[in-house]
């Protein structure tokens, strides 16, 4: 079910606190999809005039997808998000509505809407509602048009729910396999009720297993899902056919089995249009400083735990692994900037749109090509806290690979995307957020929560 919750604002301003659903600005709402529904800076009358179309982002409040959420409002998409909070907090959604005002208040320009609701995204008839919220009724459609068949005014979905823990999913696969794999099986069903057509999932490098430890740069036809020919580093043309082997943990497994599902689907259904991003190693912040990786449980990713270890909570950080065959001994990683990542999101829905993606199914890299290692991390974040980082070696953690890099030129050249933001880039942001979470004496807690 879709659980009802009062959401208070972030700001005392008449613009963002509750008021008549028919509001210029933020306004809580009630539908038939759910009790709870707030929205962004709209002066719509009906959900079904001509600016209704609107993205759907599962798993909208995380990090990621919290990031993204941000980018595809300042680049004018109305988005409604859908999070069942189980590893994000709903104070993420009121700092999107805050930096969202920041950004379109001294432009003309109208804000886009942006509502949330609290669903999981497994839950059939929780998501049936919302995307009913959505369709376009019949009365609406042109002469000629079938009206039994649904329309809606969901243009797309980016898909990030997902467990992503690489430690936890090895000693807990079939979580991840039920939630990762069982769930988007279940997801696609309904959404290909309600004729979606396009959809950008949310994959990872390590669908690549250990081909990575090659020390070469990923290319994606390194892990197809069918027959391709292509043009390998050293020149020799190629064919491979669908499959990858040397997956090194059930959350590369679920991720390269939902790829497999997803390019199956686009097979059996030519109208779609479906893309999995394959995500290097995302880290920083918006520059804000307002929005961070701030995960429920523990966290598994490097920055967050040399965050702990910058903010006196843990006493060190642990590097596992100083032995790899890499220049200083610990694992090397393609770090981009988490902006960079979720700009990358916005240049697959407009290929998409453009109709430049070809063959219904394509992956692509979103990375920077270039590796660094553990100890580069730990040096870039001193150099930009003024402060010592205390190390603690240890052994190899089971499931990792030694060096996992990008090759993104086919993302450059497809989706006309590219990163711009440097791992210090990376640092200075982390460390912004971290000034304003210490001088933030109005929250006891993160500023995410």
């Amino acid at each position: 079910m879709v659980i009802q919750r009062d959401t208070p604002s972030s700001s005392s301003s008449s613009e963002h606190s509750p008021s008549r659903p028919h509001s210029r600005t933020a306004s809580e709402i009630s539908t038939p999809a759910t009790e709870r529904s707030i929205l962004f800076g709209s002066s719509f009358n009906n959900l079904f005039f001509r600016n209704d179309q609107c993205i759907a982002v599962i798993g909208g409040l995380g990090y990621i997808g919290s990031h993204t959420c941000l980018e595809l409002i300042k680049a004018g998409y109305n988005i409604i998000i859908i999070d069942n909070l189980s590893n994000s907090f709903l104070g993420v959604f009121d700092r999107l509505k805050m930096l969202a005002k920041r950004h379109y208040q001294n432009t003309c320009a109208e804000a886009p809407f942006m509502r949330f609701y609290e669903a999981d995204f497994r839950d059939e008839v929780s998501i049936r509602q919302i995307l009913n919220t959505y369709t376009i009724p019949p009365a609406q459609y042109s002469d000629g048009e079938d009206a039994t068949i649904i329309k809606t005014s969901i243009m797309g979905i980016i898909h990030f729910a997902a467990y992503k823990s690489v430690s936890e999913s090895i000693q807990e696969p079939l979580k991840y396999y039920s939630n990762n794999v069982a769930g988007l099986i279940e997801f696609c069903s309904v959404v290909q009720s309600f004729h979606i057509n396009t959809i950008i999932y949310s994959s990872s490098a390590t669908v690549y297993g250990s081909i990575a430890n090659d020390g070469i740069p990923l290319l994606e036809e390194y892990c197809t899902h069918q027959t391709e020919t292509f043009l390998d580093h050293d020149g020799k043309l190629r064919t491979v056919q669908g499959g990858c082997t040397g997956l090194t943990n059930p959350y590369g497994r679920s991720k390269w089995m939902c790829e497999a599902i997803l390019s199956d689907l686009a097979l059996a259904n030519p109208g779609l249009t479906i893309i999995a991003l394959r995500y290097f190693n995302p880290v920083g912040c918006d520059e804000s400083g307002l929005l961070a990786e701030d995960p429920r449980g523990v966290p598994t990713n490097l920055i967050p735990i040399v965050v702990k270890v910058l903010t006196g909570e843990s006493p060190a950080l642990d590097v596992y692994g100083t032995d790899y065959p890499t220049q200083d001994g610990t694992a090397v990683r393609d770090f981009i900037h988490v902006t960079d990542l979720a700009r990358g999101h916005i240049a697959a829905l407009v290929a998409a749109s453009d109709g430049r993606v070809p063959n219904g199914f394509r992956t692509y890299n979103l990375g920077t090509g270039t590796g660094q290692s553990v100890l580069d991390v730990v040096e870039a974040l001193e150099a930009a806290s003024s402060s010592k980082i205390p190390i603690r070696n240890l052994n190899r953690r089971l499931g990792d690979v030694g060096v996992c890099v990008a090759m993104p030129r086919r993302a450059e050249e497809e989706l006309e995307w590219k990163t711009e933001k440097s791992l210090r880039t990376s640092c200075r942001d982390i460390c912004h957020h971290l000034e304003i979470k210490r001088t933030d004496t109005g929250q006891a807690d993160s500023p995410q929560r």
